[in-house]
């Protein structure tokens, strides 16, 4: 499984001018506070799902009934976190990864060219304009809000483990896949993030 010194920071890179309601792929991780393992565990690479985490999958695909013109595909949920891809006016079949390349004199702070990104409005005609008006941000924000709701929910009639203060980190980690190659990448981490679970900066060791 590559390693993604991003990723594995779990760092915010919000892109700054990004209009994240444009048109593409998007990888995004969300995580417990505190790293708890409230959504199951990982035996000999396989991922032992508890009632939680049914619970977070199930809210998964109400994304798309949410949020017109958005669809979650390949998503996993680890012990004490998600990793998903979030496709926002496309599909991940064929998936039209429709951000283009940004002006030479517009570069993200970490100047690395994977992080390149477009000013809002660059990539009209590319993406004809198909927004959802929901952005990137919205859609996180409102999945958080749910699940946790849900989960509030589960100790009360379920007696699920008790979390302080939130149940999600307050931030969380996205990037834009801009292509076909960085799309596959993201689907190989997604699968194999089970496997490699003690290798995951999330794990609790």
């Amino acid at each position: 499984m590559p390693y993604y010194p991003d990723q594995h920071q779990r760092r915010s890179i919000r892109l700054r001018d990004y209009d994240y309601s444009t048109p593409g792929a998007y990888f995004v991780t969300v995580c417990v506070e505190g790293r708890r393992c409230l959504f199951g565990e990982i035996e000999d690479g396989t991922l032992i799902p508890n009632e939680a985490a049914h619970m977070v999958r199930t809210w998964c695909d109400e994304v798309a009934r949410r949020f017109s013109g958005v669809h979650m595909g390949e998503r996993v949920v680890m012990p004490n976190h998600l990793h998903a891809i979030l496709y926002i006016g496309t599909g991940p079949v064929g998936a039209d990864l429709r951000v283009c390349p940004p002006p030479p004199s517009h570069r993200c702070p970490t100047d690395a060219p994977e992080h390149v990104s477009p000013r809002p409005g660059a990539c009209a005609d590319a993406a004809e304009g198909a927004h959802t008006g929901a952005p990137l941000p919205q859609i996180v924000q409102w999945f958080k809000t749910m699940t946790t709701n849900a989960y509030i929910r589960g100790i009360r009639d379920h007696g699920w483990a008790r979390f302080d203060g939130r149940l999600w980190q307050r931030n969380y980690f996205e990037r834009v896949l801009r292509d076909e190659k960085m799309l596959g990448r993201a689907r190989r981490y997604v699968a194999e993030n089970p496997a490699r679970w003690a290798d995951d900066p999330e794990w609790p060791g």
